[in-house]
Order: structure tokens, then C-alpha cells, then sequence
């Protein structure tokens, strides 16, 4: 074993020298404590937030181009889907709440819970692929925008959004009360944009009235439609949902549960509603504007520069660009965080978020630099409604497996949804993958008949849409007949507790601190403290949640893995103190080489010890490092503990 001892006493040696204030742009997380708040009105303000920062995926780029599609080739006919993908959300949204709320789970750690490794796996990547989907939509419309209002080349637009993602993440720093601001902030300018070019085209009122019947004239309108709700009910939503909830510390009592599910309720009803406002009004001023003068636009570039000829105007298109990019900016957030809970929760492998945003955003450029090259600009629209057809078709493989979680009477303990919801939903879910089913059929059969040679389609094709049937059958009739409840697994990425057993001890030190990450090393870390302090030291146990929820809401964080590492720290506790040690524990939230150094510089420790991370290179990369970061923020030597 090996010891490296790091001091700021050491000036001028071979080791670095600490720099104990470093603070620039750390994170800053802000409490969100309703029961802090005594009048109704006031807790209900404090649970309002988390469904903003998802609405925001209501109301995207893929959102756009359906809704112009719709508009300008079908009139007002199809506002009534536009209505019932509005209500489908709000009932979906709900569920997944539920699910956080009471179980403290987020949907993708519920699947990993309950199914097989296959199964869960081929739910992830399906999810993936619906968050892919989701970032294409936000790449070609961010990239249009700035065509359209700076005359910049789409190509170089794509270019450029492989880094404006990270705005947020650096948004992320500032807390999440300034992140809900900014989010409010681009809401609020996409719904003055469109409510200012409605009051200009004028629609007909009573065109508009008669969209509210439902009815479909054509194939063409059930596959925009189809798009419609791909692009309204957006799967990787109810992941990101079910997380975002867990931020408002709730007690843990009946009472407590029903008033978080309660208002919860509420700051979705109005997140969504305000939603639906923004895709009504795309469909109606592109029926009002393009429809009525018998035009068919497919492109939003071609509905941007008919704007101002059509409406007499040159504000038109300048509202409708700027709109435009602020639907892209607002909407890169859900993708960033949706992608983050579902490579952890399915998986339990967490990378840094930089590196996951990265990924996310290379996997949607490259098929639009693909598009734009070898198709032109104009592709870029059917590329939209694309995208939002494939987020309609990963909508079954989210919803159901939710349904399923939030009506265990087992799982729910209590809270589980009753019959006329259990009904709603599955009608809803019904509508939904018969609409797929029917979508996924009809282009099979049109692919072929259009292809010379068909044997491709025969080979890949079919094998894989029958594949993804039998796994929709699979994971709706499981529960029914296995009868199963959760299976016990380890949730979070780290093992579980180990056995300290009967350690080594001296004494030199009074107050150390030990980093602990719930593996083997450490045994190896507590042992090295035992030794250097005895049974007269006091002994301080740290370790750090770094989930979503905990970069966000910092210290309110509520979700499954803090609740359990909570319980690991306690065990460790009873451990060492049953051996005669003075134990106490910390748990930090957020990014382990910010919270370390806060909890110790704000005690009275004059030693810290960290284990190493044992990996270099690439590995740092993905997954971090936290050791240099730490020791040049703390006030105290520092020693790692590492392996010969």
C-alpha cells in the first residue's frame, strides 16, 4: 500500500501547492423546501418548476415542422390532435410523477429494477434512440433559425450547435432557480412571437372550432398525426419527470404524498396547457396563412419567407425566427438531463455530463450533416417530421412499463393509481400503438413495393419491426402472468456495503475525514484513518450523490440513490462504532471534487483521506477526476490511499 501525503503547509516542495480559492463558476445549488412555506399558495409556489424545465420538450423544433405540415396541407382539421396529445401528456406526466414521488424512482431505474438484463437493455437503447431523435429535432431547428434570422449556412448552424448545449450546462453552475428562470424566460418569447403573429393573420374562428372534431381525411394526415403525437408526447419526458420531482424534500407521511401529488398536478396542468397554446397557434397560423391561400409548405424555411409577402409585414418572419431559435435553446435541456437518468438508471453507469451531452449531440449532427449534404437544405423539414415519428413509435415501450409500476399495489404501497386511471391510460396506450402499428405496417408495405429488390427489407427490416412487436407484447403481458414484484438489485453505481470487519489502529490525528465511495477501497481508506487516528480520533464518513437530481436541487434531493446511500453511510456507521470509534457521516450532492471540500473546510478536520480512482487516461475523461481537484480546494493534508 501506498501513501501520498499533500499539505498546505508544503511551500515550494515537489508537490503542488493548494490553491484553497479556487471558486470560479462552481455550482450553486438552491434549497427547495416547501415545508418551509405555511400558507397554501406559497408551498404550492415552492413545488412549481420541474414541469417547465419538461415542457420544454412539448414545444421543440420536431413540434414545428408537424405542426406547419398540418397546418398549411390540412387546415384547422387536425387541432383535435394537437388537443388530445395535449391531454395524453398531461395523464402520462402525471403517472410519471407518481412514480417519483412515492417510490423515489425514476422511470429508468424502475425498468432495471424489474426487468431481465436483455429486456431492460433493449429498453434503454430504444430510449436512446428516442433522445437522438429528440436532439436531431433541436439541431436542424436551432440551425434554421439561425439561417433564417442571421443568413448563416445551415451546414455551419449544425456546426455551431454541437456547442450551445453547453450554455446549460454552464447554467447548471448558477442553481436551478436561475435555470427555471432562463427556461420561463424563452417560453415566455416563443408565446408573445406566436400570439403576435395570430392577432396579424386573422384565422377563422370557426375553421378553428371545427378542428376540435376529430376526424382524419387520409393516410398523409395519420402520418402527420402520428407525428403530432411523437412530437407532443415525448417518451424520454417521463424519464426526466419522474427524476425532477424528487427535488422538493416531501414528507413521508400520507398526508405529505398526496399534497406533492397534488401540486405537482397543477404545475403540470399549467406547464402543459401553456404548451398546447404555442403547438395550436404553429397549426393555426400556418392554416390561417398558407392553407387558406390554397399553398402547401413543408419546409419552415418556405414558411418563413411566405410570412412576410402573405401578411404584409416584415415583423412576421423576424418573430417566427426568433421563436424558432428560442424553442431549440429551451429544449436542449430535456435531452441533456433525460439522457443523463437514462444511461444511469438502465445501465447504473454515470460519465461526466459534458461527455454525455457531446455524444448525444455527434449522434444527432452527423445525420443532419448527412441530410444537408447529399440532400439538400429542403430535406431538412421531412428529416423533422421524421424524427418526431420515431419518438411516436419508442412512445409504447415507455408508457406501458410506467403503468404497469404505478399500478402495483406492492410497488405503490397504497398510492397506486385506481381503476378509471388504470383505464385511461391503457385506452390512451392502445391509441398510441395501434396508431404505430397501423404507421409501421402501411411503410413496410409501401417499402415493399416501391424497392426493386426487396430481399434487404425482407432480411433487416421486417425481422427487426416483428423483434420490437414481440418485446411490446412482452413487457404488457409480463406483469399479468409472472405476478412479480421489484427484484432486489443494486441501483446505484457502486456495490453495496462491505464488511469492515476487525481493523488495525494508532493514534496521531484528532478529526479525519474519509471519502467513501461503497467499494473495496474503502476498507483500505477506513483502515489507513484507524491507523493514524485510534480509538481517541474522531472519524467523519463523506460521501457524494451525484445524480441529476442532486446536481440540481443539491441537499432537497429526494430520489432513490440518496435515500440508499444514506443507509450505506448509516451501516458504516454501526460498523465501526460497534468497534468503539466516534463516527459520524456526511452526505455531500452534486459533484464530488466541489462537495468534498466544502464539508471539509467547513469542519474542524485536519486530515482528509481519498482513496484513488484507478483509472487514467480516457477513463478520466468519461468519468471524471476528482483526487487533483480536491486536494487544491481543502484546507487540510490530504493522503490517498491507493493499491501497490
Amino acid at each position: 500500500m501506498r501513501l501520498y501525503l499533500f499539505s498546505t503547509t508544503f511551500v515550494k516542495t515537489k508537490y503542488l501547492k493548494l490553491n484553497n480559492n479556487h471558486k470560479s463558476l462552481e455550482e450553486v445549488h438552491e434549497s427547495v423546501d416547501p415545508s418551509l412555506k405555511k400558507s397554501g399558495w406559497k408551498r404550492l409556489l415552492a413545488f412549481l418548476g420541474p414541469a417547465y424545465l419538461v415542457s420544454v420538450g412539448y414545444m421543440d423544433p420536431g413540434n414545428w415542422a408537424t405542426g406547419i405540415e398540418a397546418g398549411s396541407q390540412f387546415g384547422y382539421t387536425l387541432i383535435w390532435v394537437i388537443l388530445m396529445s395535449n391531454i395524453m401528456a398531461l395523464l402520462l406526466q402525471t403517472l410519471s410523477t407518481r412514480l417519483g414521488i412515492v417510490r423515489g424512482l425514476d422511470l429508468a431505474q424502475a425498468s432495471r429494477h424489474t426487468y431481465n438484463p436483455i429486456v431492460n437493455f433493449s429498453l434503454y437503447i430504444l430510449a436512446e434512440i428516442a433522445i437522438v431523435a429528440c436532439d436531431l429535432a433541436e439541431v436542424i431547428g436551432m440551425a434554421i433559425g439561425l439561417n433564417l434570422l442571421f443568413g448563416l449556412p445551415m451546414i455551419w448552424g449544425v456546426a455551431i450547435t454541437a456547442l450551445d448545449s453547453f450554455i446549460l450546462l454552464f447554467l447548471l453552475h448558477k442553481g436551478i432557480r436561475k435555470m427555471e428562470a432562463f427556461i420561463l424566460m424563452l417560453i415566455i418569447i416563443i408565446g408573445i412571437s406566436f400570439f403576435i403573429q395570430m392577432f396579424i393573420a386573422e384565422p377563422d374562428m370557426h375553421g378553428v372550432i371545427e378542428g376540435f372534431i376529430p376526424s382524419i381525411p387520409n393516410s398523409t394526415a395519420l402520418y402527420i398525426a402520428i407525428g403530432i403525437i411523437g412530437a407532443t408526447v415525448m417518451p424520454h419526458n417521463l424519464y426526466l419527470h419522474s427524476s425532477l420531482v424528487q427535488s422538493r424534500k416531501i414528507e413521508r407521511t400520507t398526508k405529505g404524498i398526496k399534497e406533492a401529488l397534488r401540486f405537482n398536478f397543477i404545475d403540470s396542468a399549467i406547464a402543459l396547457n401553456m404548451a398546447f397554446f404555442v403547438n395550436a397557434a404553429i397549426l393555426i397560423l400556418a392554416a390561417s396563412t398558407f392553407y387558406s391561400n390554397g399553398i402547401h409548405v413543408a419546409e419552415i424555411q418556405d414558411a418563413h419567407q411566405m410570412l412576410e409577402p402573405l401578411l404584409g409585414t416584415k415583423w412576421a418572419p423576424m418573430l417566427f425566427a426568433l421563436a424558432l431559435i428560442a424553442a431549440g435553446q429551451s429544449s436542449t435541456i430535456t435531452g441533456t438531463l433525460a439522457g443523463q437518468i437514462v444511461m444511469e438508471g438502465h445501465l447504473n453507469l454515470r460519465i461526466q455530463p459534458w461527455v454525455r451531452r457531446l455524444i448525444t449531440r455527434l449522434l444527432a449532427i452527423v445525420p443532419a450533416i448527412v441530410a444537408i449534404l447529399y440532400f439538400g437544405e429542403s430535406s431538412t423539414g421531412k428529416l423533422l417530421v421524421l424524427s418526431q415519428v420515431v419518438l411516436s413509435l419508442q412512445l409504447g415501450f415507455a408508457i406501458i412499463p410506467l403503468i404497469h409500476f404505478v399500478s402495483s399495489k406492492e410497488l405503490m404501497k397504497g398510492f397506486h393509481i385506481k381503476t378509471t386511471l388504470k383505464i385511461a391510460s391503457w385506452f390512451i396506450t392502445l391509441i398510441i400503438v395501434g396508431f404505430n402499428i397501423g404507421l409501421a405496417y402501411n411503410e413496410i408495405n409501401r417499402w415493399l413495393e416501391s424497392v426493386e429488390q426487396p430481399l434487404f427489407i425482407w432480411i433487416f427490416v421486417v425481422p427487426f419491426a416483428i423483434s420490437l412487436l414481440l418485446l411490446l407484447i412482452y413487457i404488457t403481458c409480463e406483469p399479468f402472468i409472472a405476478k412479480r414484484s421489484f427484484k432486489k438489485k443494486n441501483m446505484v453505481p457502486h456495490i453495496t456495503n462491505v464488511d469492515m470487519g476487525k481493523l488495525q489502529q494508532s493514534r496521531q490525528y484528532q478529526h479525519i475525514a474519509i471519502a467513501v465511495d461503497f467499494s473495496e477501497s474503502d476498507k483500505r481508506s477506513i483502515s489507513t484513518a484507524l491507523q493514524l487516528g485510534g480509538n481517541t480520533a474522531k472519524y467523519t464518513l463523506i460521501h457524494v450523490v451525484e445524480t441529476v437530481g442532486a446536481k440540481i436541487y443539491g441537499k432537497e434531493t429526494q430520489d432513490f440513490e440518496t435515500n440508499s446511500d444514506q443507509q450505506y453511510l448509516q451501516n458504516y456507521q454501526a460498523q465501526l462504532q460497534s468497534q468503539g470509534y466516534t463516527i459520524e457521516t456526511k452526505l455531500g450532492f452534486g459533484i464530488p471534487k466541489n462537495s468534498i471540500p466544502e464539508i471539509v473546510n467547513n469542519s474542524d478536520v485536519d486530515l482528509l483521506i481519498l482513496g484513488a480512482h484507478g483509472h487514467t487516461g480516457i477513463k478520466d475523461w468519461l468519468f471524471g477526476t476528482t483526487v487533483d481537484a480536491v486536494r487544491h480546494r481543502v484546507k487540510v493534508s490530504v493522503m490517498i490511499v491507493k493499491d501497490n
